[in-house]
């Protein structure tokens, strides 16, 4: 007999942060760090855990998967689709139904989205507007890590300003390091009024990083301006600049459009805001087979960049994964504080899943029970 989905619960936690993270793309420094974790049990006491958006609003639509078939992921799949539209990004419920398909099948994750591989590299995903001296210091140390890929975030008061940091990180990292450079357009925290780039404007300021040997230029429009991101994508094409993007668009048919006015060669959707680990594995197809980057988004806590990784792992050929880490203000341990084990890298950048069941993590209950929170804020 067939098992079913006996109960779901959503739990909202907060991690206090001393020092707070001045996070580059929010202009208030964040003094606490949410995360919602998702458990769905099934009939014979197994649990899938998931986390990533609040999940506000799912409380109306329970039903909708109590007494289903855990294994089936298409169905749930398309019902979380729906409902993207009718109460918000419940993705979460995604992730924590492919850990706990993954428990009662006896197979990671990355096996389930098709088993490409175990492993993954990752890149350096840098959070925090540092002096020339700081991000100098954060790119010897990311480098000495094992990182072969490093990305720094503009947005500082001026464009001299953040030029003159990746010129302090590329004499850091050496040559032999690949660099990323994130704009921070395609989209905006709510109090942020500042409009975004124009083509003619982000096309001004490839043209002066292009010196550095820059491995991607990502958000450098809005994720809807495809038009833009055409045009930019044809007048960068012979300076060797690859234009990323997609972080958080939401639909299938907006990757859809965004591959048919070929606007981005490096497409980064994070399944715990996005798809879900199945919108997200028959996505990275769809992108591969137009000769395009697969590489997510990854600013989360342990069990979304778990989820990730699992989907790239087990469905993609990235060359490399975000990996935020931008210590002291933000690393591994604090990302990770939901779960008992930190996510990391070894001594050449590698991250190595496990063949345990699902996504092979394990929740921190006194931890949890220590964070308990009433809502999602970072203040």
């Amino acid at each position: 007999m067939t098992n079913r989905i006996a109960r779901i619960t959503v739990s909202q936690h907060r991690l206090p942060l001393d020092p707070p993270f001045p996070a580059s793309w929010d202009s208030r420094p964040r003094h606490a760090f949410p995360a919602t974790i998702v458990r769905v049990e099934d009939d014979e006491g197994r649990v899938g855990i998931g986390s990533g958006d609040a999940m506000y609003g799912f409380d109306d639509y329970r039903d909708l998967f109590i007494g289903a078939d855990p294994l089936d992921l298409a169905r749930h799949s398309a019902v979380l689709d729906n409902l993207s539209f009718h109460a918000g990004r419940l993705w979460p419920l995604d992730v924590a139904l492919w850990d706990l398909a993954g428990k009662i099948r006896g197979e990671p994750c990355w096996q389930m989205a098709g088993g490409r591989s175990k492993r993954v590299r990752a890149y350096a995903s840098s959070g925090v507007h540092r002096s020339l001296e700081g991000m100098a210091q954060w790119a010897e140390h990311a480098v000495a890590r094992g990182f072969p890929a490093l990305k720094v975030r503009f947005g500082r008061p001026t464009l001299a300003d953040d030029l003159a940091a990746l010129a302090a990180v590329r004499e850091a990292a050496g040559d032999a390091i690949e660099l990323m450079v994130d704009c921070n357009q395609g989209w905006r925290m709510p109090w942020d009024t500042q409009a975004p780039w124009h083509a003619d404007e982000a096309l001004a300021v490839i043209r002066q990083i292009e010196k550095y040997r820059v491995y991607w230029v990502e958000e450098p429009l809005h994720r809807g301006d495809y038009a833009g991101h055409a045009q930019l994508r044809m007048r960068t094409e012979g300076l060797g600049i690859r234009i990323a993007g997609g972080e958080m668009t939401r639909d299938a048919h907006e990757f859809a459009a965004l591959l048919a006015h070929d606007c981005l060669d490096v497409y980064q959707p994070d399944v715990v805001c996005t798809l879900g680990m199945e919108g997200a594995r028959r996505l990275a197809a769809q992108i591969e087979a137009h000769g395009k980057v697969f590489t997510p988004h990854t600013w989360g806590n342990g069990i979304g960049l778990a989820a990730n990784l699992h989907v790239v792992a087990g469905a993609a050929q990235a060359p490399f994964v975000e990996f935020p880490y931008d210590p002291p203000e933000w690393t591994p341990a604090r990302r990770d504080f939901p779960i008992k084990h930190v996510i990391d890298i070894d001594a050449n950048g590698w991250i190595e899943l496990s063949d345990a069941p699902g996504l092979g993590i394990e929740l921190d209950e006194a931890m949890l029970a220590a964070t308990r929170a009433h809502d999602s804020r970072y203040d």
